[in-house]
């Protein structure tokens, strides 16, 4: 199983890079809508649509996509800047306020139609994140997507090497604060040296604490839905790794949280030089 993770990642990984870095922005927000449209039936699945209304919520996501950023750039633009931001904010909202009480009561809501209308928030607003930071600055997704995925792998071990003390055991049974603990440790190191080597404040370690933090809420959050739903995982599109939701749980709240914070310009305060 370990063997069959490790593959499935170092496939994504190489695939990633290589699409990053070669690729137009247009073929980047095509492919990347793929991505999101795939997890829009796994979301789908997991809030039990019917399959009228699992057309319904796919095609909704690929109608805003398309309107948002494949379509030209020219009288519309200010109504798609305002719409990114609505979608940005709403999602934030969710995942700031909404999720923790979500997470509190054990529960989330049944109503097909909101759980629906979350979703293409959700999704939506990862996919603006993806999209946005990379015509924004390719190195600055790449050191999100590093961030996320060192605090899963690093919560994955130090769980399995250390886990004691259950982090949810009614939402998620194999998740520990050890686990957690073990991410932010990662993450902290990883902080420190971005800031000694590209000479960036050192406000970037609790910053990068809260992506943490988002990251394992995503994770939560989805885990609560797969339980009600009574699925071990979203999907088996990835070997090892289950769907597409349950690789990119950690990024639905913070991709969109910091593409948010650019178009604020608070990352900016951090002085990266450059």
């Amino acid at each position: 199983m370990l063997k069959t993770r490790i593959i499935t990642a170092s496939l994504l990984v190489t695939g990633l890079v290589i699409t990053l870095f070669s690729v137009s922005h247009a073929v980047w927000s095509f492919l990347t809508l793929l991505v999101i449209l795939l997890a829009s039936s796994e979301w789908a699945s997991l809030i039990k649509l019917s399959r009228p209304q699992t057309i319904s919520l796919i095609t909704t996501i690929l109608l805003v996509g398309v309107f948002l950023q494949l379509m030209p750039h020219t009288a519309l633009a200010d109504y798609q800047s305002v719409l990114t931001l609505a979608f940005l904010g709403l999602a934030a909202f969710f995942w700031l306020l909404l999720a923790p009480l979500w997470l509190k009561n054990r529960r989330t809501c049944e109503h097909a139609l909101f759980m629906a209308a979350l979703g293409v928030v959700l999704l939506i607003a990862t996919w603006l994140g993806v999209v946005g930071l990379r015509a924004e600055n390719v190195w600055l997704l790449i050191a999100a997507i590093a961030t996320v995925s060192l605090a899963d792998s690093a919560a994955y071990f130090s769980g399995k090497r250390f886990g004691r003390h259950k982090l949810a055991p009614e939402i998620s049974p194999g998740k520990t604060w050890e686990g957690v603990f073990g991410a932010l440790l990662a993450v902290t190191v990883y902080a420190l040296l971005l800031c000694v080597i590209f000479a960036i404040s050192f406000w970037l370690v609790p910053l990068l604490w809260l992506v943490v933090v988002l990251s394992v809420m995503g994770d939560l959050v989805e885990s609560l839905l797969k339980r009600q739903a009574g699925l071990k995982d979203s999907g088996h599109l990835l070997p090892g790794h289950g769907g597409i939701l349950d690789r990119i749980d950690g990024f639905i709240p913070t991709l969109p949280l910091i593409l948010l914070c650019t178009n604020f310009e608070i990352l900016s305060r951090l002085h990266i030089n450059g």
